[in-house]
Order: C-alpha cells, then sequence, then structure tokens
C-alpha cells in the first residue's frame, strides 16, 4: 500500500503569531503575512498554514481570507506544545547592525533563552534597535520549526549586568587573554548559565578585573584562533548546546 502523505505538508508555511492561539479562534494576519502567503507561497482560501505564537505551542489553520492588503485563518488543533529551552542567556555587546542581528537569529536557532544586549566601554554601537532583533528572530524561528523564541531583553551595560547578576547562574567570560578551554568549563559548570562576549575591541582592563571578581564568573577560552565578537558568541553558544544543552536528544519524527 502507498504511503499515507504527512499532514499537514513538511512545506505548510509558518508563522508567527504574536497572541495567544487556540483551537477554533480566527486569527488576523497582518499585511506582511498575507503578502508573504498569497504573492511568494502562492496559498489561498482553504490551504493549511502552521501558526506558532511562543506561548502554548504550534498549530494548524487553514486560510479564510487573504489577499495583498490583510487575511483571517482558521485554527483547527494543536500540533505540539510549546518546546522546552535550554537554560542559557547569551548576553553580547551590541556591534555593527547587521552582524547583531546576525547574533540575535543564530541565538534564535541555537536555542537560547534570553538575549541581553550588554553595552560595555569599546561597544562601539550604543543604540540597539529590539524591534530590529526581535524580527529576526521570529524569522528565525518560522524558517527553523522553532516554538520558542528568545526572551528579548532590555539593553544594559556591564555594570548593571554584573550588579544584578542572579545567584545560582554560572557566567561564562569568553576572555580573549584566555581560561579554561570552554567545553571543559562548561563540563565541570552544569546548570543554569549564561555567555558573556564583548566588543570588537575587546574587553578593557576594569571590565575584565570586575567580570572576574564576580563569584559566578568562569574565564573561558575559544580555542587558538582570535574570533570576531559575532563569531565567538555563535562559537561559544553552539558549545554549550553540545556539552550541556539538549543536542543530545533524541529527536521525535
Amino acid at each position: 500500500m502507498p504511503a499515507t502523505p504527512a499532514w499537514p505538508p513538511r512545506s505548510t508555511p509558518r508563522l508567527y503569531i504574536d497572541g495567544e492561539i487556540a483551537p477554533g479562534a480566527t486569527v488576523a494576519l497582518d499585511p506582511a503575512q498575507a503578502r508573504y502567503l498569497v504573492a511568494v507561497m502562492r496559498r489561498g482560501e482553504g490551504d493549511p498554514v502552521r501558526l506558532f505564537d511562543n506561548r502554548t505551542g504550534e498549530y494548524l489553520a487553514r486560510i479564510d481570507r487573504a489577499d495583498t492588503r490583510k487575511g483571517t485563518a482558521i485554527v483547527e488543533q494543536r500540533l505540539a506544545p510549546r518546546e522546552d529551552v535550554p537554560d542559557l542567556w547569551l548576553c553580547a555587546s551590541p556591534i555593527q547592525r547587521d552582524n547583531f542581528a546576525l547574533v540575535a537569529e543564530k541565538a534564535c536557532e541555537l536555542g537560547v533563552r534570553r538575549f541581553v544586549p550588554v553595552a560595555m566601554r569599546r561597544s562601539v554601537v550604543r543604540k540597539v534597535n529590539q524591534e530590529r532583533l526581535h524580527k529576526r528572530m521570529v524569522e528565525a524561528a518560522e524558517q527553523c520549526g522553532r516554538t520558542a523564541l528568545p526572551e528579548l531583553a532590555p539593553a544594559t551595560d556591564l555594570d548593571r549586568l554584573l550588579h544584578d547578576w542572579p545567584a545560582g547562574r554560572t557566567l561564562f567570560f569568553a576572555d580573549e587573554l584566555g581560561g579554561t578551554p570552554a567545553p571543559r568549563a562548561f563540563a565541570e559548570n552544569p546548570g543554569p548559565a549564561a555567555l558573556l562576549v564583548g566588543p570588537e575591541g575587546g574587553f578593557d582592563d576594569a571590565e575584565r578585573e570586575a567580570v572576574r571578581a564576580l563569584p559566578a564568573a568562569r574565564p573561558i577560552a575559544l580555542g587558538p584562533r582570535i574570533q570576531r565578537a559575532e563569531t565567538a558568541a555563535i562559537a561559544a553558544t553552539a558549545v554549550w548546546m553540545a556539552t550541556c544543552g539538549d543536542w543530545q536528544a533524541e529527536t521525535q519524527s
């Protein structure tokens, strides 16, 4: 007998809805979403669409109305609950805007729970476009099948971050002057964690001393090669996920 095709098809478009979803609800699509479905994906009334809300999970819906200006979808059933997310924060200095948006995008793809922009003395960029970062995270989640977005924290500065640091959370400090190799440091310090990555010019001496004075801080090294700020943030996150995160968890078919 021929195999029953998967439903909904893997090619079904996925959209993020900023509001809680439930079966039977009629969901309004914003103009950009409606235009994407009609003009890009060539979908119309009655076609399936996957919706997720970053609160309760992912749902199967049917397009009820769609044109290039607005649309609606009727939710039929929940496909999956919101995924569990490893307890990792990524605290990173703002850098040139496209590169910083890339870091936010990859933080979402890799499963970071909280993303924290942290201004430092050598940070060239001072103003953070929160809306731009959120948009890149949403796009990453839509494309990669994520049902959870990182919490996007308000921008802060390093002094405030250290002053308010919560007890019980290890702060892995990517120090360009060296530290314990990251895989070993992560394995030796399991549990709630955060990564701290500096700007293009690195941490200054006073900042380095302040971070190292924090009892929860653990200086780490990211290998023998110098990395750009965005590379260090993405690489450290990947290593932590492989060591302490959920990369070894079995996936469901």
